[in-house]
């Protein structure tokens, strides 16, 4: 299995992460990519990924959160600095969060725009962060249409309609410990969505699924998102790994150094 959008660098695994990293191996995990947040978390992100070459993949990109007024166009010269100095697997995570402060929105899609068609100038994926955000996300994809967008709406939380429009614009939905809650909804509708277009993540250290909610979520909890979605789709489980696997190596590559 690959977790497609782990956080393993962050302050919550720092009394643990080697051992955490282990547990997801032994669950036969054996790819972890990495989202970019902003600048203060790059140094701990990319030693990461070089203390565990080949298993461990860094991206790089602004998250919408960390889109700030005073800091936003700083913050977009350090990502495409690394983007010309090396190879990344994606660009992300980027897209618009409404959900946490409404006022940015207009350099929130500047920012989104901007690291779009840098995707575009090196043919990499974009993974999207959408929250509260499916409207204008979707409007600047449509305004950006290119053959070569592509990439993961990562923590896919949205209807059915907004699932078939993501896919039609050439993603894949992200699907980690949401479709394990009762009121996720995505699990109603999730089988109508063909297994080619869906990949697997735990967003961990956040949004762990049942039984584990509200704690701290980690890369070993896969299993159980993978385990939902045999109930799903009633396929055997060692299917639903190896399509979901497939997928991701489809949109990252198999190999990114």
């Amino acid at each position: 299995m690959i977790d497609t959008h782990t956080h393993l660098y962050s302050e919550q695994f720092d009394s643990d992460r080697d051992e955490m990293i282990q547990r997801a191996m032994n669950k036969g995990i054996t790819k972890f990519y990495l989202p970019a947040i902003d600048s203060q978390y790059h140094q701990k992100m990319l030693k990461l990924e070089s203390e565990y070459p080949g298993i461990i993949y860094a991206m790089m990109g602004l998250h919408p959160c960390d889109v700030k007024p005073e800091t936003w166009e700083k913050e977009l010269e350090i990502v495409e600095n690394y983007l010309n100095e090396r190879t990344f697997p994606a660009i992300g995570e980027i897209g618009i969060d409404l959900y946490w402060d409404k006022s940015t929105l207009e350099i929130q899609i500047k920012a989104f725009e901007k690291q779009i068609d840098w995707a575009i100038g090196k043919d990499l994926p974009i993974v999207i962060h959408t929250r509260e955000s499916f409207e204008e996300v979707f409007e600047v994809l449509e305004k950006k249409k290119h053959p070569k967008l592509r990439g993961i709406f990562h923590c896919f939380s949205g209807n059915l309609e907004q699932a078939k429009h993501a896919i039609d614009l050439n993603f894949v939905l992200g699907i980690g410990g949401v479709v394990t809650f009762k009121n996720g909804k995505i699990d109603q509708f999730l089988h109508e969505i063909p297994l080619e277009k869906i990949v697997l993540e735990t967003d961990s250290p956040y949004l762990a699924p049942v039984p584990f909610r509200g704690k701290r979520n980690e890369s070993s909890y896969l299993e159980l998102v993978a385990g939902k979605l045999v109930d799903i789709y009633e396929m055997d489980f060692l299917e639903i790994d190896r399509i979901t696997t497939e997928n991701a190596e489809r949109i990252f590559g198999k190999k990114c150094h």
